[in-house]
């Protein structure tokens, strides 16, 4: 299982996945975390600048955490199979440990914060 984790500044879960181009990408084997990698996009492959219907470095995983992001990348990730987790959790490692056990709590209706 592969997990990508907005992380705009490299330390914790940051919002606004649509513009985030800095994810760490766990992968993961029996509940283990077996590698952990940062992944630096350009800024015309944040969601935000890039085509849906373009291949995109993040189409293998399969499940995004960010701290907040919007109906419209939400549609577009389940599109293409990935499940999209919003969550007040800002520690990596524990937002990890806590989907593992089945505790991290998905905050849908938290508010999406867009600045154009």
């Amino acid at each position: 299982m592969k997990i990508a984790i907005t992380s705009q500044n490299r330390k914790t879960i940051t919002g606004h996945a649509g513009k985030c181009r800095k994810f760490w990408i766990f992968d993961l084997e029996d509940n283990q975390i077996v590698n952990k990698e940062l992944l630096e996009l350009p800024i015309e492959q944040a969601f935000h600048n890039s085509s849906p219907q373009q291949p995109h470095p993040l189409d293998n995983i399969n499940i995004l955490i960010s701290g907040g992001m919007g109906q419209g990348l939400i549609r577009r990730l389940e599109d293409k199979g990935i499940q999209a987790l919003i969550t007040s959790e800002t520690d990596l490692q524990q937002a990890i440990q806590k989907l593992l056990q089945g505790s991290l709590q998905h905050e849908a209706d938290k508010p999406h914060e867009h600045h154009h």
